[in-house]
C-alpha cells in the first residue's frame, strides 16, 4: 500500500517533470506550495490533472482558455491566481 508521504513525492517528482521548464514552474511550484496540506480529494484532483496534456494545464491556469467544468472550483482557482511561481534570476 502506498503511504501518504509515498503519495506526495509521487506526485511531487510528476510535478516538477512536465517536459517544459514553464509547465515545471507552474504544475511544480503548485504543488510545493499547497500539495502538503491536501486531503485525498485534493490528491485524486491534482492526481488527475497530471494527465491532462501541459498546454492545457497552463491555458487554464492563465486565462487563455475556459476550464472545464471537470476541473473547476478552488484548487483551480487557487492555481489561476499564479501567487506560488518564484521565478529565479
Amino acid at each position: 500500500m502506498i503511504t501518504h508521504s509515498d503519495r506526495l513525492k509521487r506526485l511531487h517528482f510528476r510535478a516538477w517533470h512536465r517536459g517544459t521548464r514553464e509547465a515545471d514552474y507552474m504544475i511544480g511550484g503548485f504543488f510545493d506550495r499547497h500539495g502538503a496540506g491536501w486531503g485525498e480529494d485534493e490528491l485524486a484532483w491534482f492526481e488527475a490533472l497530471l494527465e491532462e496534456e501541459d498546454v492545457d494545464i497552463m491555458a487554464w491556469a492563465i486565462g487563455t482558455q475556459p476550464v472545464p467544468p471537470r476541473w473547476q472550483g478552488p484548487l483551480m482557482e487557487a492555481m489561476r491566481r499564479l501567487d506560488y511561481i518564484h521565478i529565479p534570476r
